[in-house]
């Protein structure tokens, strides 16, 4: 069975409809009008144990309002969540000790309190051991640098220390299923990288984890699979790299050559491949990778003229993404 759950997940919010100034608020108090937004829209998901999916969709696209959904922060207007055979709503305490979640917009800590002090209540909360939890500490200090920001009061955070302190307090209490929203927002290159490795050893261990960000270095290298959500309904599920064979199939070797090579040639040589000149020495070939090989690229063009330099850019799940976030790319579901 699977440890998460959604059927016809929909979550419509009524706001009042008015119009400007104070003309407007005073005739809402006599006339009241509404209008509905729909933010998730009949979402079916279902995730394994032990998977992690990465979530993913343009600002408003119901990311944040599924993850709150499926936490019970939310209740659904219509359609049912299920987190281990459990109601997130019914079911809350037992859920709670099921999941962890970090809000990158919010916070969980106390902002009067030091962050250790933050960290011990959510200790009692869950009932952690004290040998787990040091040991947990430990772990974290090692991986987000933690030891160095218990000391410091909530509010006097900056973005990246509560960020970390965040990922300590969503994690705190070993969850099965652990929600990331937006999880590297404000934390520099190096402990972004030591926070993804972390996220793999997450991944590694069991846990399940379902992660959302626009930043898609966060996903790369960890999930295996991604669901994009536009407007409040899934329009692809499936796996990362299934997509990236069918849409990011173009491979681009750019390269410089020791002697002028006549562009002619080089597309007598490359028939199937699109090439662009930036001078008679530096030139750029578009191929498809199920197409042609990059050795082969590399041979034709070494078969002209000696090669002083070469690099290949390799199609990116982000390239992907963009396009469908433009219009320019439209994907079927998958699943």
């Amino acid at each position: 069975m699977p440890i998460v759950e959604a059927r016809g997940l929909t979550k419509v919010f009524r706001r009042p409809d008015k119009g400007p100034g104070l003309a407007g608020s005073v005739k809402h108090l006599f006339t009241r009008r509404y209008r509905d937004k729909v933010a998730v829209d009949h979402v079916d998901l279902s995730i394994e144990a032990g998977e992690a999916v990465a979530y993913v969709g343009p600002n408003g696209a119901g990311k944040s309002t599924t993850v709150k959904l499926l936490s019970g922060i939310l209740v659904p207007t219509e359609g049912e969540v299920r987190i281990d055979g459990l109601h997130p709503q019914r079911d809350r305490m037992t859920v709670a000790h099921k999941i962890g979640v970090l809000f990158g917009q919010r916070t969980q800590l106390w902002w009067d309190l030091p962050v250790a002090e933050s960290l011990a209540v959510l200790r009692d909360i869950y009932g952690v051991g004290e040998k787990t939890y040091r040991k947990r500490l430990d772990r974290f200090d090692e991986v987000l640098g933690l030891g160095e920001i218990l000391p410091i009061l909530g509010r006097k955070l900056s973005l990246g220390q509560r960020m970390r302190a965040d990922l300590a307090a969503a994690l705190i209490h070993g969850p099965q299923v652990v929600y990331l929203d937006e999880p590297t927002i404000g934390l520099d290159l190096a402990v972004k990288d030591r926070v993804r490795e972390f996220f793999r050893g997450l991944r590694d261990e069991g846990t399940t984890v379902m992660l959302t960000s626009h930043d898609l270095a966060d996903i790369e290298g960890f999930c295996r699979r991604l669901v994009i959500i536009d407007e409040g309904r899934i329009i692809f599920d499936g796996d990362l790299e299934g997509v990236k064979d069918r849409f990011a199939r173009e491979r681009i070797l750019h390269v410089e050559t020791e002697h002028p090579v006549a562009l002619e040639d080089l597309r007598a040589s490359l028939p199937d491949a699109a090439i662009t000149a930036e001078d008679q020495l530096h030139f750029a070939v578009r191929f498809d990778r199920f197409a042609m090989t990059a050795g082969q690229a590399v041979s034709a063009v070494a078969g002209l003229a000696s090669l002083v330099d070469f690099r290949m850019d390799e199609p990116s799940i982000e390239d992907v993404i963009r396009r469908v976030y433009s219009g320019e790319l439209v994907l079927g579901e998958n699943r």
